[in-house]
């Protein structure tokens, strides 16, 4: 399937009530055409994986489309200057949070790219950092806990930030990094607890948020 015809088919199924729904939820309106999650996924099983397309999909612009191009896109073609590039385009969490697990962890580029972003200055790109060491923590079975203790400090330093979209997703990010094992969830407490002596709301809702269910977990499930 061409772009023409995939982007034909998404306004096809544009829906302003959903944007609408969409906005409440913190999404930006910003070229998004409401359309619902099951359609995309079902676009992206009809077009199979296809780097090329997906490079068109995401040039539109357009919002569905840029979650499409995350669905169908080949993580083994995908290079650090295009996750870059794709990165700085972000301007809703949404497209963020299907990028970076969609594709950009399946990448080889993905714990160097989590550790450069989680310094950006730029909402979105920061968030895609922390984003992106939820989906690692998560998917990445082989990696290894040293690899997970690298990203806790740069956890500790962004919990600060008190920008909703960044600070809840440093808090994803501890919380999933705690949940791997139980070496790791032990050291996921110690720094919520570092962090939750520090000077700042954000930092105290952070580590509040993340004890709570971090020390919920089981010794044997952990």
């Amino acid at each position: 399937m061409e772009a023409p015809r995939l982007l034909s088919v998404l306004r096809a199924h544009a829906n302003p009530a959903n944007v609408a729904g969409m906005a409440r939820y913190g999404i930006n309106r910003k070229g998004t055409l409401g359309v619902p999650m099951p359609v995309l996924r079902k676009l992206a099983k009809e077009a199979g994986r296809s780097h090329e397309l997906a490079a068109e999909l995401w040039a539109s612009g357009i919002h569905e489309a840029r979650i499409l191009a995350t669905l169908i896109d080949d993580p083994a073609r995908v290079t650090e200057r295009q996750m870059d590039r794709w990165v700085s385009d972000l301007d809703s969490w949404d497209v963020c949070d299907q990028a970076c697990q969609n594709l950009f962890r399946y990448t080889p580029w993905a714990f160097a790219k989590a550790a450069k972003w989680a310094r950006a200055r730029r909402e979105f790109v920061r968030r895609a950092g922390f984003s992106l060491m939820a989906g690692l923590a998560v998917k990445a079975r082989t990696a290894s806990d040293a690899q997970f203790e690298a990203f806790l400090p740069l956890i500790a330093e962004a919990a600060v930030d008190d920008r909703n979209m960044v600070k809840k997703a440093v808090n994803w990010a501890l919380r999933q990094i705690g949940k791997r094992n139980s070496s790791l969830c032990a050291k996921a407490i110690a720094t919520a607890g570092e962090i939750g002596k520090r000077d700042s709301r954000a930092a105290c809702w952070v580590a509040s948020d993340a004890l709570r269910e971090l020390r919920r977990i089981p010794s044997r499930d952990r």
